[in-house]
């Protein structure tokens, strides 16, 4: 386990500096002028003097190979940089929103989770029936279905027509952050994290009934039907174990998708998360703020598949007794 959790490690370190040395050279070769962005309408009455002292305050009149080593270094000492939209540290900026973006994804991983494994094992105990191909129809139009539309889908009905929900915002207006509570955040991340399930829930449900299918055929399952074994009984004695990892392994490998995903529902839903300063960072040439969230949507991704493999260890018998040379 000792050098799992090490291996795991050091391919975490290699992927997040591969990662931010790529996205540094893409932001470098952007259009964007970060200059233009920061000063914003007033760049009109900015000299060339002006300019230059700002470039060598920033660092940007420095060559892409400084720059970056200077970022590297400040990184590793903790120091993300300033923002230049927000004229905060990144670090600030990102504490204020992450826990906005972590219970919306959080809600809505969930939500697809359940829902997806749920209606998949549904589909595939009741393969070629009406309630299995009514699933199958249900999952393909998620697929086909652009996410940005579906929010304002939902947000038209349940918000506008319906009032059941709040137009958006991640805490009710008007009220000091002191006073928010929990129940405040998680009432307004209720629709937005709705939203971010139904797009995840076609993959999770078509794959736990495809693996679903595969482990009904396998022998010791037919062994179990003529032995008497139906329904519920048979899927959760025989299929339900089997099932489960590549199901769980799937989801969690969705971490990555959640968070693209959050970024257009955070959009229409002007939910202030990770995914909406992303967005404002990448328009505005915000390249610190950028860079920055671009590593914590790396580190999303691969501690889903990290959880994922542990998973597998814990759940799987099979690879304990290979770890332990049995």
């Amino acid at each position: 386990m000792a050098r799992f959790i090490f291996l795991k490690f050091f391919r975490l370190i290699t992927l997040l500096f591969v990662v931010s040395l790529l996205t540094f050279i893409l932001v470098s070769m952007s259009p964007i002028d970060p200059i233009r962005a920061y000063i914003g309408a007033d760049m009109l009455l900015v000299s060339a003097e002006q300019r230059e002292l700002i470039e060598a305050y920033w660092g940007l009149n420095q060559s892409i190979y400084i720059q970056y080593f200077h970022w590297i270094t400040s990184l590793l000492t903790g120091d993300f940089g300033t923002s230049f939209i927000y004229r905060l540290p990144v670090i600030d900026v990102i504490a204020d929103r992450f826990f906005s973006s972590i219970l919306l994804i959080g809600m809505s991983w969930v939500l697809s989770g359940l829902v997806g494994i749920g209606l998949g094992s549904i589909a595939a105990m009741k393969r070629g029936s009406v309630l299995d191909r009514l699933i199958k129809g249900y999952c393909y139009l998620l697929l086909s279905t652009p996410g940005f539309w579906l929010g304002l889908l939902l947000l038209m009905v349940f918000s506008v027509w319906l009032g059941v929900f709040p137009t958006g915002l991640s805490a009710p207006i008007g009220v000091t952050a002191s006073e928010i509570t929990i129940g405040d955040k998680m009432y307004h991340a209720i629709l937005p994290a709705i939203t971010l399930s139904l797009i995840g829930v076609a993959n999770v449900c078509l794959h736990t009934r495809e693996k679903l299918l595969d482990i009904l055929q396998t022998p010791f399952i037919l062994q179990a039907r003529a032995n008497g074994f139906t329904g519920f009984y048979l899927f959760k004695r025989h299929a339900l174990r089997n099932m489960l990892l590549p199901a769980i392994s799937v989801h969690f490998a969705s971490f990555g998708e959640l968070f693209g995903g959050a970024i257009l529902v955070e959009q229409v839903f002007s939910y202030p998360g990770l995914g909406q300063a992303v967005v404002d960072a990448g328009l505005q040439g915000d390249i610190p703020l950028f860079l920055a969230i671009v590593l914590i949507s790396a580190c999303f991704v691969f501690v889903g598949n990290w959880i994922a493999d542990i998973f597998y260890y814990l759940l799987d018998p099979r690879l304990r007794k290979r770890g332990t040379g049995s």
